[in-house]
């Protein structure tokens, strides 16, 4: 305890906080259209809200404490979009019981310590398509909410930007804060949606099916060891931190299912959020930036203990600000993935593929486009590399006997 009040300074508890309150102003957006387009009462909303909320709150104080390194746990964003189309198509029951073979499925993948020989193994601009065909509705409703409320849109779009080009770090706060501001001023605030009171955690009873398994908690593990665990641990190996995976990934995975059954779709290693934690901004020594991460976790706590006031604040703003900011949140997510997915010649086309079914929406056969968007682009990958070494081999014949006669 002495040691961690010796390594407590203001800047890491600011850079936690806002971690934190970044995290809440655009992904959780997410989880709110997902539950509205499956109509769940506002009980359920609030029970996952807490359970994400309090999973990501204790999994980063016990990790960062265990470590002493600021180790930012969050839920999946993907994940959350993926849900957005399926949740009604499966139902909550079905989708509970997704949730735990995900995180069985991810749990032995961590003990195993099989992480890397995984990642090593799938093409990136695979998963990289995949994980951007997944966030490109939300882009794209952006724009679609322009006509609707074309002033909030705009002042949110102008206030993303400008900040994007002198501090992009605060970019989703800014936007948020204007998105707040634009509505207040036009008098589109419901106040009398406000309710004051704790979260209550609801209990489902989980379903299985091979159906949800194949839709849902496949495409769960796969964004989750690829949208988030990867460039999470990417995060910590650029702030020079060796801290193993395998603890990671198991001890989120036990969190995830121990939640599961309260609503919790997957929690993961942060990338985004946590990069304020592990830079110089919370603290120029790197072994006192842990203490970000703790306050962050703290404010999670908070946060998911009140998660029925947090579930009416949202309610009294008008949708149309919600849709734009969780568009310009994922903005980032977005491009970072499209470019991933392009970085590599030899693997472009493939991306490209993955990402066009992805985005596309389409359900055949029962099977939701994520699923069919990785069949394609593993097809085209291994149809692709296939032709390629055939063509190298064609040449070789051919270069050595021009070898011989020089």
């Amino acid at each position: 305890m002495k040691t961690l009040f010796s390594d407590f300074s203001l800047s890491a508890l600011v850079a936690g906080l806002i971690a934190t309150l970044i995290s809440y102003a655009g992904p959780l957006v997410i989880i709110f259209q997902a539950a509205d387009s499956a109509h769940l009462p506002q009980e359920m909303l609030s029970s996952w809200i807490w359970a994400i909320s309090i999973g990501s709150g204790v999994l980063g104080l016990v990790l960062s404490l265990r470590y002493r390194v600021p180790v930012v746990i969050a839920w999946s964003i993907p994940g959350s979009a993926l849900l957005v189309s399926l949740l009604p198509e499966i139902g909550l029951n079905q989708a509970i019981g997704a949730y735990l073979v995900a995180s069985l499925i991810l749990l032995l993948i961590g003990v195993s310590g099989a992480f890397d020989r995984i990642i090593a193994r799938l093409p990136g601009s695979i998963a990289a398509g995949m994980q951007a065909g997944i966030l490109f509705s939300f882009g794209a409703a952006l724009f679609r909410a322009l006509p609707a409320k074309p002033l909030l849109v705009l002042a949110m779009f102008v206030a993303y930007v400008a900040m994007r080009r002198f501090n992009p770090r605060y970019a989703v706060m800014a936007v948020l804060l204007v998105g707040v501001l634009v509505t207040v001023l036009g008098g589109e605030f419901r106040g009398e949606a406000l309710v004051f009171g704790l979260a209550t955690p609801q209990w489902v009873m989980p379903e299985f099916s091979l159906h949800a398994t194949l839709n849902l908690a496949l495409p769960l593990v796969l964004v989750a060891l690829t949208g988030q665990f990867m460039p999470g641990m990417a995060v910590l190996r650029n702030a020079g931190y060796q801290t193993p995976a395998s603890p990671i990934v198991s001890a989120s995975a036990l969190g995830s299912a121990l939640l599961a059954p309260f609503g919790c779709h997957g929690l993961n290693l942060a990338a985004v959020t946590a990069s304020l934690c592990t830079g110089r901004e919370a603290h120029e020594d790197p072994s006192k930036r842990y203490v970000a991460a703790l306050s962050g976790s703290v404010l999670y706590l908070a946060f998911g203990i009140g998660g029925a006031t947090l579930v009416s604040l949202f309610a009294a703003f008008p949708a149309e600000l919600i849709a734009a900011l969780a568009g310009l949140a994922l903005f980032g997510a977005i491009s970072e993935a499209l470019a991933r997915s392009a970085a590599q010649p030899a693997e472009r086309d493939a991306g490209l593929f993955t990402f066009l079914v992805t985005a596309s929406g389409v359900s055949f056969l029962g099977l939701s486009a994520a699923f069919w968007g990785l069949v394609f682009g593993l097809l085209a990958h291994v149809l692709l590399r296939a032709r390629l070494s055939r063509a190298a081999k064609q040449q070789w014949p051919t270069a050595a006997k021009e070898g011989v006669s020089r």
